[in-house]
């Protein structure tokens, strides 16, 4: 049959169950970064600020409770350590700007102490309504009453001015020797500046991906529509009736294979990485018989470009779309990972060395990019200690991208080190870097919630505070030492496991 009868290559010929799978999953894409991950992502930042709010809280009551055993002890008089509790918590101040704050209330209620609203001290506010008309430090006494603590959301003005009022969660807390409720609080503006920043990243993320997926897409599409030309061409021959079957059946297997990808679209990322090396194998497999194809036809375009162009670039495009694939995979799987609530329980039996050689793994592409001096000295031996795996560490790769952060170029070192203390009842993690180290001022802030010295390139300065109370459940201890000039060391020391320390005990 002469060329000029052949059906025409158009988008009216592409078929449609090449068509609709593709668009599915492209959908269906979209839908699960923008109503999966982005509100997952967003729930978990909340929450993060939700238990760090809660941390501050426990923290600052733990203050309280100093005062009243002071008073049992007969050491001051219950009036005295009252006000003393009151002076120091009318003083605290934490976050960006050192403007958030703590107050105090009875379970009255009477305003005993808040550093913007001096006017309500000593005043009953239990008819207090924010704008909304909710009767806040009411319900506030109601959470207490009914499980000691909780959070409360509310409208309130922002930190010093009372003309501007925002969207509030606080978390508030009872204690019952005074019959008191100490809380602070967390502006939602602030948090959505932080979720936006962040949405803003995945997003030009997944729109490469995207962009990538549908660079292929389009190639199997316009391979499928060049099929199905072939198909409607053989249908007009009864001498190729048996052909016509066979590229029915390779539509029919091309349909499902696009379906199955639609089906797993939970995960994108690994039909891409299944199927971009077999495309890689198929192409050099299709190659010889192209270049014999086109060899005749080299005024022959395809996608616009010539056929010897089209060759050269197929083959690096597959290649960048395998690489971008397994990155993808990476962050979806990291996401899962950070969403998947740690398990409380601290009494499981681990080896350190493998917490701190998995968090140097998973730290490793950031590590490579800080320094070409990275040192490794991990103790041979070291006894079994007591603890949850996952919070550990977490720990260790707060520490370790704190440590890479502070270089200033890679010719400077992070050396990172295992070892028993001298008493034999700890191991010791010392994580040093050979950055320009902390000023003596700022070594005694480190711990601080909310201090940060990385505040212009989105530090919120809560790791360090986090990983303390980690090691703290651990029974453990965190230290920092610096000489300016000369770096950083942050010592985590924790103990042994029950049965390692009584045979250590026997030994000696």
């Amino acid at each position: 049959m002469p060329d000029s009868k052949k059906p025409a290559l158009s988008l009216k010929s592409l078929p449609v169950r090449i068509i609709m799978p593709v668009l599915l999953t492209i959908l269906l894409f979209i839908l699960t970064i923008f109503l999966l991950i982005i509100p997952l992502l967003e729930k978990n930042m909340m929450d993060g600020k939700r238990e760090a709010i809660m941390h501050l809280t426990e923290s600052e009551w733990s203050k309280l409770n100093f005062f009243h055993t002071q008073a049992q002890n007969g050491l001051i008089s219950e009036e005295a350590a009252k006000l003393r509790a009151v002076g120091l918590l009318q003083q605290v101040r934490y976050g960006p700007e050192l403007e958030d704050y703590f107050w105090i209330n009875d379970m009255t209620p009477n305003m005993i102490m808040h550093p913007y609203r001096p006017d309500l001290e000593g005043k009953n506010v239990s008819g207090f309504e924010d704008p909304a008309g909710k009767r806040l430090f009411a319900e506030m006494v109601d959470t207490v009453k009914k499980n000691g603590a909780g959070f409360v959301d509310y409208l309130w003005q922002w930190k010093g001015d009372p003309g501007k009022i925002v969207p509030k969660i606080s978390y508030v807390k009872g204690f019952a020797p005074w019959g008191w409720i100490i809380g602070t609080g967390i502006y939602v503006e602030d948090v959505k500046h932080e979720i936006l920043a962040i949405t803003h990243r995945l997003i030009l993320t997944c729109s490469g991906i995207l962009v990538l997926f549908l660079i292929l897409s389009g190639y199997i599409v316009w391979q499928g529509a060049k099929a199905e030309k072939e198909r409607q061409a053989a249908m007009e021959q009864s001498g190729l009736r048996e052909r016509q079957l066979l590229q029915a059946d390779k539509m029919t297997s091309l349909g499902i294979l696009v379906a199955g990808v639609a089906h797993e679209i939970n995960n994108p990322a690994a039909s891409l990485m299944l199927n971009a090396p077999n495309l890689k194998k198929a192409w050099k497999a299709f190659t010889p018989i192209l270049d014999e194809h086109f060899s005749t036809r080299r005024d022959a375009r395809i996608c616009n470009l010539p056929y010897a162009d089209l060759s050269s670039r197929i083959e690096g495009m597959l290649t960048s779309i395998e690489d971008s694939a397994a990155r993808i995979k990476r962050i979806i799987t990291e996401l899962k990972d950070f969403s998947r609530p740690a398990g409380t329980d601290t009494d499981m039996e681990l080896d350190m060395n493998q917490v701190v050689q998995k968090s140097l793994d998973l730290t490793a592409s950031i590590l490579k990019k800080a320094t070409r001096r990275l040192g490794v000295d991990l103790e041979e031996g070291l006894p079994k200690i007591s603890g949850n795996p996952q919070k550990l560490q977490q720990v260790m790769i707060n520490l370790l991208v704190n440590a890479s952060q502070a270089l200033e170029h890679p010719d400077q070192a992070i050396r990172v080190k295992t070892s028993r203390s001298r008493d034999g009842l700890f191991i010791a993690v010392e994580v040093t870097d050979t950055g320009p180290g902390v000023p003596p001022e700022d070594l005694k802030k480190l711990k601080e919630p909310f201090f940060t010295t990385k505040r212009d390139d989105g530090g919120t300065g809560l790791g360090l505070s986090i990983s303390e109370k980690i090691v703290y459940d651990h029974k453990g201890m965190l230290e920092f030492t610096s000489e300016p000039g000369k770096g950083l060391t942050a010592r985590i020391l924790l103990p042994l496991a029950r049965r390692e320390t009584k045979n250590c005990g026997d030994k000696e």
